[in-house]
């Protein structure tokens, strides 16, 4: 299960991407579409980012995940 991380800085191939207060450097060289500050991503196994997510698809499933673990919502 990918849990969608927002990106919050970008250089070159690489971003920060935020998810439940956790922060983490991941690659961008899988994405077929460009991405931008404040888009939500999914991240695979070995820190690569593959999809870009619909903002309100994103917060709501950050929304169900942080109740069924008991995170704060993002």
């Amino acid at each position: 299960m990918a849990i969608p991380s927002r990106i919050v800085e970008l250089a070159g191939e690489m971003a920060t991407v935020e998810a439940f207060g956790e922060l983490r450097s991941v690659s961008l060289m899988l994405m077929n579409d460009g991405v931008a500050l404040g888009d939500y991503v999914l991240v695979q196994a070995g820190g690569f980012a593959y999809e870009r997510v619909e903002h309100q698809v994103a917060q709501e499933a950050l929304r169900i995940f942080g109740q069924v673990v008991g995170f704060p919502q993002a």
